[in-house]
């Protein structure tokens, strides 16, 4: 028997397949395009998840480095206790942002803290 001719149905199918950036079979085969465009997007969705947490942990490395090189003995942990006490809203990616830009208005900050925890002035 002659082979017959498959229809267009499949073949548009495997066209629309937006794999353009793999390499290797990925790029080629339908199958393995698929598979590889699934594992992409759950990656994505987990790595944006994880830059998260790893942007939150880099902040708070900052923030302490910070805070133990003014040569106070005081730690982050204390510090964002300490403001939280006083309600003063400041989130950790602004105060790592003013321990690289500028250390002395973090050290304002702290020492102002410190001095009214001294004292005993909520």
């Amino acid at each position: 028997m002659t082979r017959t001719t498959r229809g267009y149905i499949a073949r548009r199918r495997r066209k629309k397949l937006f794999a353009l950036n793999f390499r290797g079979a990925h790029i080629k085969n339908a199958r393995a395009a698929i598979q590889q465009k699934k594992r992409a997007l759950f990656s994505a969705h987990r790595d944006r998840d994880r830059q998260k947490i790893n942007f939150r942990r880099l902040w708070i490395i900052r923030i302490n480095a910070a805070i133990r090189e003014s040569g106070v003995c005081y730690s982050y942990s204390r510090l964002i206790h300490d403001l939280y006490k006083r309600q003063l809203l400041f989130n950790r990616k602004i105060l790592a942002q003013i321990s690289i830009s500028n250390r002395n208005c973090l050290n304002l900050i702290s020492n102002g803290i410190i001095k009214n925890s001294i004292v005993g002035n909520p």
